[in-house]
């Protein structure tokens, strides 16, 4: 029986139409023998606008007339672990694409190593005018240990230094940690710090995800940058990592 690796997706009306895209990258993925992918497709909402994007494959699943209510992405994906029954668990947002090979280095790192619980690597965001641009403060190649995450992204402005966009973790731990924090937005970030409080991660400094930067993303919205709500949303995913830290939980746990 072969092994898997659960893909999640959350979508709304609006980024439907990349799923196509998204889709081509993950099927251009190249898994060692005795792995498989599975596609979770989890709508945030009910609409009619995300199924005619669905590709019809059977490692796709999306349930249509059985998604949840309107609460974000992070409240799609949460919901989409329902269903998931691999051993890890890949994000791919419905508006990015994976780059080639990103599954199987991103596999290679948490095999390789019990005590590596997640892993990120580099992203490249895609322009409107599909020009690309790095991140210039990428880590180097290999281990991240814990809390670097937290120490990096409070002195550099509430940014960190991998992407939880190209997150790649144990399906257990995510689960431990309740999947992704309850918040309008920074939801993944919340995740990412919280991983990075009871586990060590990886980076892989090979391009793993090509995020697209476009008119209709969440995190292009006027109400992304709100002050007092990205204030509050700072304060509560710095208490949660934090919180994690002091209570002394690590992964691995320790017979």
């Amino acid at each position: 029986m072969s092994r898997r690796i659960t893909v999640v997706t959350a979508v709304h009306g609006p980024s439907a139409h990349f799923l196509p895209e998204a889709y081509k990258s993950l099927c251009e993925q190249v898994l060692p023998d005795g792995w498989e992918w599975h596609w979770l497709i989890q709508e945030d909402g009910r609409t009619d606008a995300v199924a005619p994007h669905v590709p019809e494959d059977e490692r796709v699943s999306y349930r249509p007339g059985r998604q949840g209510r309107p609460g974000g992405p992070g409240i799609a994906r949460t919901l989409a672990l329902a269903h998931a029954d691999g051993e890890y668990v890949k994000v791919l947002d419905a508006d990015d694409q994976l780059a080639p090979g990103a599954l199987a280095r991103d596999l290679a790192a948490l095999e390789g190593d019990r005590t590596i619980g997640w892993a990120t690597s580099r992203a490249l965001d895609v322009l409107p005018d599909g020009s690309t641009a790095g991140f210039p403060g990428d880590p180097g190649n290999g281990p991240i240990e814990r809390g670097a995450v937290l120490g990096f992204w409070k002195s550099n402005g509430f940014r960190a230094q991998v992407h939880p966009a190209s997150l790649f973790v144990r399906r257990d731990l995510v689960l431990a940690l309740g999947g992704w924090m309850a918040l309008p937005a920074s939801e993944d970030t919340g995740l990412l710090l919280a991983l990075n409080a009871v586990s060590r991660g990886w980076f892989s400094a090979e391009v793993g995800l090509l995020y697209r930067k476009w008119e209709g993303q969440a995190t292009g919205q006027a109400s992304h940058v709100d002050p007092a709500e990205r204030d509050a949303r700072m304060a509560v995913v710095e208490a949660r990592a934090r919180a994690l830290a002091s209570f002394g939980w690590r992964f691995p746990v320790s017979d």
